[in-house]
């Protein structure tokens, strides 16, 4: 199920949060499958006496696990979806910006002084990477 997934301000600034739960995720899954954290305990109603008595039901919480998986795949998506439109950037300055930004996590003070702004790190987040999202219709 290919998601069409639209960059946006948000996306782009939950883009690091969304790759640092990817890890945690899969973890979660692994674990619902090989250990007792996949399992469930529901509660339904017993008539065989002919009154509604409630019943325990405990057993994998396939509810839940296929939850986590969407999840999980939805994330996957957006991060490749990010990452995709960071290397289609053309210009080669910004894409090495957003790149830095965005995919290796570098503060805007540490990519001004790499790309020769030392010590204004507003420069090159104001007048570059906001400059191409508003030509982009990114707001």
């Amino acid at each position: 199920m290919p998601l069409n997934i639209k960059i946006t301000r948000k996306l782009l600034d939950d883009y690091r949060k969304i790759k640092r739960e990817i890890p945690i995720l899969e973890i979660e899954l692994e674990e619902m499958k090989t250990t007792d954290s996949g399992i469930g305990n529901s509660t339904i109603l017993d008539y065989r006496t002919g009154q509604a008595r409630p019943q325990s039901v405990v057993g994998f919480d396939k509810e839940l696990y296929d939850r986590r998986e969407r999840s999980l795949e939805k994330k996957k998506a957006q991060v490749k979806a990010v990452e995709q439109w960071i290397n289609q950037i053309e210009e080669g300055q910004t894409r090495c910006i957003f790149r830095m930004y965005y995919i290796d996590g570098m503060t805007w003070l540490k990519i001004a002084d790499k790309t020769g702004y030392t010590g204004n790190p507003d420069y090159v987040r104001i007048m570059i990477r906001d400059k191409f999202l508003l030509k982009c219709g990114i707001k």
